[in-house]
């Protein structure tokens, strides 16, 4: 069965859920938004949303270096209590993202944090791109907000696709990992070092 976008981002409104955690709960209801519904809830996803709020003031640092040890990372990753912390859960989740972060090289943990003037550098170079080609003005305009998002997706490392499953977003890993955990986690920061950069 066939999973329409618009369907997708209703359940995505109604449970704050991530895309692919959405479509996945459609075609496993074959389309019926109630029982997608509830294939979130029973996986705690509802409850994950609900936790997004919360404080977070335990968690992690993390280290992943590369074999050949010419690239770094360092994580800051949090969560609501030192036991969480120490779990492996918590701290295989850790290494993910770190080595995830060394192989996608984001530029960002979340789109708000795009500085205006890079987002409006980007813009000028999108549009004089499509003049280029002897786009249309008009045209020109229709296509921007496209470009724009789909440049912040790919710098972004919230909705870049996990390295290891290409096919969930890092936003996704996370929510699964809140509704399993049982509290909020957020990745505060990281910094990527590459040899002679």
């Amino acid at each position: 069965m066939e999973i329409k976008a618009c369907d997708v981002n209703e359940l995505r409104k109604k449970t704050g859920a991530g895309m692919m955690l959405c479509k996945k709960a459609l075609e496993e209801a074959n389309g019926v938004m109630e029982k997608a519904v509830e294939i979130l809830r029973k996986k705690g996803i509802d409850t994950a949303m609900q936790k997004s709020g919360r404080a977070t003031k335990e968690g992690t640092i993390v280290s992943y270096i590369h074999p050949g040890a010419k690239l770094g990372v360092l994580l800051e990753i949090s969560c609501e209590t030192d036991f969480v912390a120490k779990t492996n859960d918590f701290q295989s989740l850790a290494k993910d993202i770190a080595m995830h972060i060394a192989a996608a090289n984001p530029l960002y943990v979340r789109r708000e944090e795009i500085p205006p003037e890079v987002l409006e550098k980007e813009k000028e170079i999108f549009a004089f791109q499509l003049k280029e080609q002897k786009k249309p003005d008009n045209i020109i305009e229709k296509i921007l907000p496209g470009k724009i998002d789909k440049y912040c997706a790919e710098i972004c490392l919230m909705e870049q696709p996990f390295v290891k499953t290409p096919e969930v977003s890092i936003n996704n890993i996370l929510t699964e990992r809140i509704a399993k955990l049982g509290e909020n986690i957020i990745i505060r920061r990281f910094i990527r070092f590459k040899l002679g950069e």
